[in-house]
């Protein structure tokens, strides 16, 4: 299990390169992604048989390249992110699935997508079984089942219970099969995920609520998916799960239903900030120092239009500075540049403005918010008409440009005034 190390509020270096090389020749705001770190996560995972990369978390054509190339298949949650997956060189078809299509709903873009490329498709509600039967009869698919509790750092990103909109369910399993029996369409797998972050006394409720519903569909399911929701650290006092044990767990569940069904199983993990989110950096430059009554703010040249994770859960990210060892600490409020009050980094969740203890910065500074690679550059938009920031890997020490900056023209692309 990785050990976890305190983060530093002095940085010079993100995987041996520089800081201020990277800004010099990028630009900020720039995210930048360590590849060995992405690599590293992935042989956490390799007990489980088949390791699906949840590519919302991070999906840039780059990151799911390098993922591909270890082994890593990939889940899709929309027809956009199946052109990225085919894009990146995964194939439509293979063992394991190479891209699987999970969501609530089919939009009409993604059903016609998944019926002309036979994509198997991870079912998240009843409707879907109809809407797909429909027009592809006989087709594979998996079930998502919403077990009738969740988990999660926030309420936001929790996933299962009444109050989420995802999956199917659990009371509803025997209706879907009646309508997947209609259609002929084969129930060969069952998905269980129920939030963001996990400790072991849930998980042994999700590996019950797994077991009933495999018993409860039968002899067509040769694959269980433990979802994703695996943490990582954003704080000091914060731990990642027990890996070992978390396996053992699933894998006993496995062990269980083979028995009772008399077929081997596959046992799939979904993971998308673990493998993702501690590659990632958004380098900035802070503009503007100013004092307002007893907070002092550091305004960036970045703002909720790169990085909305603090807006929309008050979620931590450990902030560091490239500065001289020899700066006094002070607590400071950091912010962005966009005409929104709640546009800062340092918040709670309720948009509860804190202070951090940083290095005491100048204008012309550079500030790098870390662990940022999920839920980063995928959540960001042009707020304020903002260009999308640049995205840059860096692998073997080597940084490399995998998104251009957006430009001021790219932004009105599209737009037309009507004669």
């Amino acid at each position: 299990m990785p050990t976890v190390s305190s983060f530093p509020v002095i940085r010079h270096e993100i995987a041996g390169v520089p800081v201020s090389e990277l800004a010099s020749k990028f630009g900020t705001p720039t995210y930048v992604y360590d590849a060995a770190k992405i690599e590293e996560r992935i042989r956490d995972l390799q007990q489980f048989d088949v390791v699906r990369y949840a590519q919302k978390a991070c999906s840039n054509i780059a990151i799911l390249d390098l993922c591909r190339r270890h082994g890593v298949v990939v889940d899709a949650v929309s027809a956009g992110e199946v052109h990225r997956a085919f894009k990146a060189g995964f194939a439509a078809h293979g063992t394991p699935h190479p891209v699987v299509y999970t969501s609530d709903i089919f939009d009409r873009d993604a059903l016609e997508l998944v019926v002309k490329h036979q994509l198997h498709v991870n079912c998240g509600s009843p409707d879907m079984i109809d809407q797909l039967g429909a027009v592809s009869p006989g087709h594979q698919i998996t079930l998502r089942i919403n077990p009738g509790f969740g988990h999660g750092h926030s309420q936001k990103t929790n996933t299962g219970g009444s109050s989420s909109k995802h999956g199917i369910w659990h009371e509803q399993v025997g209706e879907c099969l009646a309508r997947a029996k209609r259609y002929g369409v084969e129930v060969t797998g069952i998905h269980m995920h129920i939030g963001s972050g996990t400790d072991l006394e849930h998980l042994a409720q999700v590996c019950g609520a797994m077991e009933k519903t495999v018993l409860e569909v039968g002899r067509s399911v040769t694959t269980i998916s433990a979802g994703g929701g695996l943490p990582v650290p954003y704080k000091e006092s914060q731990t990642y799960v027990d890996l070992p044990v978390y396996y053992q767990l699933w894998d006993a569940t496995r062990q269980r239903l083979q028995e009772k069904l008399g077929h081997k199983l596959t046992l799939e993990l979904e993971p998308g900030r673990y493998l993702v989110a501690e590659s990632g950096f958004l380098v900035t430059e802070v503009r503007a120092i100013k004092q307002s009554g007893e907070n002092t703010f550091y305004l960036l040249d970045a703002g909720f239009n790169n990085l909305a994770r603090p807006i929309l859960y008050g979620s931590y990210h450990p902030m560091s500075l490239d500065v001289p060892e020899s700066r006094s600490l002070s607590e400071v409020v950091v912010g962005g540049p966009l005409c929104e009050s709640g546009d800062i980094f340092t918040q709670e969740e309720g948009g509860l403005v804190c202070r951090r203890k940083l290095p005491s910065a100048k204008v012309g500074d550079l500030l790098i918010l870390e662990v940022a690679g999920a839920y980063g550059f995928v959540m960001a938009s042009n707020y304020n008409s903002k260009p999308l920031a640049a995205e840059v890997l860096i692998q073997d020490g080597q940084p490399k440009l995998i998104r251009s900056r957006q430009t001021v023209d790219d932004l009105t692309r599209g737009e037309v005034i009507p004669a």
